[in-house]
């Protein structure tokens, strides 16, 4: 009976833990990554500017082939969206909210399964006449659920490698030609 009693009450001391553990975490999260592109500014924009280019190098995409995908608005820019469905990758809606060929194109990424929306941008800037810094960048906040909070707090490690990754098939596929 004592060892029932100590488990229920580690149990507790876990649970108020990661409750109000949680509670004192900050709800935002920032995760922003950089690579240097062999490409024009031109080039790579046309890449990240419209929905349809990122199944070439996003790596959400390559995890899960078959990704359900929905495409509506323009083809490019402002408004442009695409909302996906996967088993692996969770469920997803990105509008494309700002553009300024071929300096910046800025999103909201909206994310059912945790009722949260997230911003991010991509920064182009030129570094030579036929190379470019890309920066890739998104803010965003999980709310009062104390349980998101403590993604939010990993949320640079867990979404800074998928960035990485993206990038690096983004510059492999601008170098390319």
């Amino acid at each position: 009976m004592k060892l029932v009693k100590t488990l229920i009450l580690l149990v507790l001391i876990l649970v108020g833990g990661l409750y109000f553990g949680g509670m004192a975490l900050s709800s935002k999260f920032h995760v922003s990554r950089t690579v240097q592109i062999e490409a024009s500014p031109d080039k790579v924009y046309a890449l990240v500017a419209s929905p349809r280019q990122w199944k070439q190098w996003s790596v959400w995409n390559q995890r899960d082939p078959m990704m359900a995908i929905e495409y509506s608005g323009p083809e490019s820019g402002p408004g442009a969206v695409w909302a996906w469905k996967s088993k692996s990758e969770g469920d997803g809606k990105m509008t494309f909210t700002t553009a300024e060929p071929p300096k910046r194109m800025g999103y909201e990424l909206y994310f059912p399964d945790f009722g949260t929306t997230s911003s991010g941008e991509f920064r182009f800037e030129s570094t030579s006449p036929s190379a470019c810094s890309v920066t890739w960048s998104m803010d965003g906040d999980m709310g009062s659920n104390p349980l998101f909070r403590w993604i939010a707090l990993f949320s640079d490690k867990m979404v800074g490698a998928d960035f990485e990754a993206g990038l690096a098939r983004l510059k492999a596929l601008a170098e390319k030609s």
